[in-house]
């Protein structure tokens, strides 16, 4: 068969060989890959000065050899008549001999003269003469599965097909096509859909209704009336001022009341005028320092003119500077809620039956939201929805995994690994135990992301050398991660903006009470926790099915796969070293085919000579740069003694971010990092992405007033319970509702809405209700609800990502089926210790 496409440069590849396979520690990494880009574009020169006129001469290779094209995959047929006509083809190649050459051998080389060295894809030597490349064997099929996807990355590819592959290929050809119309339809409907949102996002404008300035006092008040309110259902107002977040004393406190209020005239509908009157207690700040800006939602009768009036009650005859816009709603609350819950259903569905990736879906259903409010007529500007991402978060993250990423160049992680093997003495639920107690004890303390950021890797590196299921063991470290973190006042978020604020400081909730209380209860569902996590991986095989040889190859192939995916073949280097890269899956792949049929399952798997496998494993995974390590962990050290001293000093003006942020610097600096793009590539984009598009998908669905209802609702639900069981009711139903709405949406934003619901609960004289047990039952299910699935908390899908990147990757599903029996099982816990403490004991009553 003759070459086509003289100009294309062509590459000849080796069949790999099925000897001296040594584990990962053979491995070229994807970094070694880039290496052969300088080859490569030496090949590219010779290309272009014209001295490969030999090459791109008309040949034909002996059977069982192929050509790579830099715009597709060419099998080669036999051709009786041209077998000696290979002579400069032969004359390229040098002085190397084939048969030395194996799958460890580098994809290109030259010889001392400047000569090509090509490697032929089958080597006879290798498979025996029992499986003879045949055209109508499986590695035919193979090949021409690879030049089909290499093929789509050039503009054709004009060669001809034997009769009989396309027979070999039809059932194939035919499961390809039904999947090919799944995934167009898939495409089809997700970019019908967006392209119908972008529509309803650009129909409507900002919302530009400017600020007023105002000033109340004792004396003054603020009146204006609202005309042009027309037809809409919803009047929206904003207010900032020294506000202060939290509980209202009416006796000692000062605070703005906000009265709204419309009249309808009689007409058809009515005989007589209806009135509806609103009012809004806002309490002021004693320094009046803060500034706060706060969002409320009235509903109105009519298009009838509405007077809004504002009144400052003060001990002293003092004036409070105010703002205040307001905002006129097309659709009613209900509406806005049921918008919200459709959104938020499409964005679990993407993510639970894996439709698109995480990330993705946490931005469509973001554009959704945006689209959503837009219509409503309350389209954010793009200066409001950069604002809703917590940059706080963020720079947490990057920070860390900056950090992790040079840490990791020491070794120390493998170090680590081995030690801990050594102190469970090749038992495996020894060392889960203790990893998963260690992380619970280090998230009470430290952020539950930090946790999991130090802790995934030394993880992974673990599972590998005894050859475990990193997938398992990770998740059941992220459940405890979860579970620490509630036990402290700093150890989750929403711990901290429970004790944070001064209202329920003044009610006694302070550090000490609040850390108290909840690390009690934590240690009491930690220590049925553990029975119950054995009992949920009773039936799991936690050991690989297969021997660690074939375990590591499989996690080989994967990660050359991945590789060879991120490349984008905008060059011909680049489409070259595509084509190596899924030359070099096949040949992984033969050699995984040919010690799976010679692999014979162990009864036993338990490691009875880990003694023995100490001592290599501790020549093989050393620290390999202590001065680096040196450096990583003066760095490290500080940036966690900071964190510690943010938490009890305020005195110190540094966020964990910028903690973080600053600890990355010292350490790039002290580290002197030369190739930049190498530590960027560990860095988790994808990730920090999704945290980005999952903050902007939480406040719009909370300005559609998702998490309102879900407080409101709940109220209603302990308001209509007799008083005599009204308490134990508003327990279990704040902790259950929290876990559950939690689990399911951002545990920040419904901790904050949550606590002036709760708080405005206590103050009604009719509910009487003390407001200790219910802030302590939103602790609880805020962050035990965080294990109900896997966007539930941060460090789930932080640890998430790290593992995918490691080629461990765990799906929603999976995460799931441990984590919300568990969810369930604390949360039954923390019900009958929270009804313990407050019903049968008393306290905090």
């Amino acid at each position: 068969m003759y070459l086509e496409n003289k100009s294309n440069l062509e590459i000849e590849m080796s069949q790999t060989s099925a000897a001296g396979h040594q584990g990962r520690s053979g491995l070229r990494s994807p970094e070694a890959v880039e290496g052969n880009f300088g080859e490569l574009r030496l090949l590219q020169g010779i290309s272009e000065r014209g001295d490969t006129q030999k090459l791109q001469q008309s040949a034909v290779l002996p059977s069982g050899q192929c050509v790579i094209h830099t715009d597709g995959f060419v099998p080669i047929r036999q051709e009786e008549g041209f077998r000696n006509n290979f002579s400069a083809v032969n004359l390229l190649r040098g002085k190397t001999n084939a048969a030395n050459l194996s799958e460890r051998s580098p994809l290109l080389r030259f010889s001392q003269d400047d000569s090509i060295t090509y490697m032929t894809v089958h080597e006879p030597s290798f498979v025996g003469v029992e499986e003879s490349w045949d055209p109508c064997s499986l590695d035919m099929e193979r090949r021409y599965r690879l030049g089909s996807e290499v093929a789509s990355l050039s503009r054709s590819n004009s060669s001809e097909k034997s009769d009989t592959l396309d027979n070999l290929n039809f059932s194939f050809r035919l499961t390809r096509s039904v999947k090919c119309c799944l995934r167009v339809s898939k495409v089809a409907a997700m970019f019908a859909i967006v392209v119908l949102c972008s529509l309803f996002f650009s129909m409507y404008p900002d919302r530009d209704n400017p600020w007023r300035m105002l000033a109340v006092s004792p004396t003054d008040s603020f009146s204006m009336n609202v005309t042009d309110f027309r037809d809409n259902a919803l009047l929206k107002l904003q207010v900032a001022g020294p506000f202060a977040g939290g509980l209202l004393d009416l006796d000692t406190q000062e605070y703005i009341l906000v009265q709204v209020e419309q009249t309808e005239q009689p007409g058809q509908r009515r005989r007589r005028a209806q009135q509806v009157i609103h009012n809004w207690t806002i309490p002021l700040h004693s320094e009046r320092t803060d500034q706060m800006q706060l969002t409320k939602t009235f509903e109105m009768l009519s298009s009838d003119p509405i007077a809004i009036t504002i009144q400052a009650f003060l001990q002293d005859n003092e004036v409070v500077p105010l703002s205040m816009t307001h905002q006129s709603l097309y659709v009613t609350m209900e509406t806005q809620v049921a918008i919200a819950g459709v959104i938020l259903a499409g964005v679990y569905v993407l993510i639970i039956f894996e439709i698109v990736h995480r990330t993705l879906a946490a931005m469509l259903g973001s554009l959704a939201a945006l689209a959503a409010l837009a219509i409503i007529g309350d389209r954010p500007s793009l200066v409001t929805v950069v604002e809703w991402i917590d940059y706080e978060t963020l720079a947490l993250l990057f920070g860390m995994m900056v950090l992790v990423a040079i840490f990791s160049e020491t070794g120390f992680f493998d170090y680590c690994a081995v030690k801990a093997y050594q102190l469970s003495r090749g038992r495996v639920w020894p060392m889960i135990i203790i990893l998963c107690l260690i992380a619970a004890i280090l998230s009470a303390f430290l952020d539950n992301v930090t946790t999991m950021m130090l802790f995934t890797p030394v993880t992974i590196r673990l599972c590998e050398v005894l050859n475990l299921d990193p997938r398992h063991v990770l998740i059941a470290e992220v459940i405890f991660t979860n579970i620490g973190g509630a036990a402290t006042a700093v150890g989750d978020p929403p711990n901290v903006i429970i004790v944070s604020n001064q209202g329920l400081r003044r009610e006694g909730l302070d550090f000490a009470s609040f850390t108290g209380f909840m690390f009690l209860g934590m240690c009491l569902i930690l220590l049925t926790s553990f029975p119950f996590l054995r009992l949920l991986y009773w039936n799991k095989k936690l050991y690989n099915k297969e021997s660690i040889e074939i375990v590591e190859l499989k996690h080989e192939i994967l990660v050359w796969r991945q590789t060879a995916q991120r490349i984008n073949p905008a060059s011909r280097e680049e489409t070259a070293v595509k084509c190596l890269l899924m030359q070099k899956v096949l040949n992984l792949e033969n050699l995984l085919r040919k010690m799976m049929k010679t692999f014979q399952r162990q009864i036993s798997q338990e490691d009875k000579n880990w003694e023995q496998n100490i001592q290599e494993l501790q020549k093989k995974h050393r620290i390999t740069d202590r001065v680096l390590l040196v450096k990583c962990a003066s760095v490290l050290g500080v940036v966690i003694f900071m964190f510690f001293l943010n938490s009890f000093l305020p005195s110190i003006h540094l966020d964990l971010g910028w903690i973080a942020i600053l600890g990355a610097l010292w350490l790039l600096v002290l580290a002197d990092v030369q190739d930049f793009e190498i530590i960027l590539h560990r860095v988790e984009w994808a990730t920090l992405l999704f945290f980005a598009g999952l903050f902007v998908l939480m406040e719009a669905l909370a300005q559609l007033q998702l998490i309102d209802y879900i407080g409101e609702q709940t109220a209603l639900l302990i308001k209509a319970v007799p008083e005599d069981q009204r308490l134990a009711v508003a327990i279990i139903l704040v902790l259950w509702v929290s876990a559950l709405a939690s689990s399911l949406i951002d545990n920040i934003p419904f901790t904050a809405t949550m606590i002036p619901v709760l708080i405005n609960l206590s103050q009604d004289s009719d509910v009487n209700l003390p407001v200790k047990p219910l802030i302590f039952a939103l602790a609880m299910g805020a962050c035990l609800g965080g294990n109900g699935t896997l966007i539930g908390a941060s460090a789930n899908v932080v640890c998430a990502g790290i593992a995918e990147q490691h080629g461990y990757g765990f799906s929603f599903m999976e995460f799931f089926k441990l984590g919300f029996p568990m969810m369930v099982m604390t949360c039954m816990i923390a019900t009958c210790y929270l009804l313990a403490t407050h019903i049968g004991l008393g306290w905090n009553v």
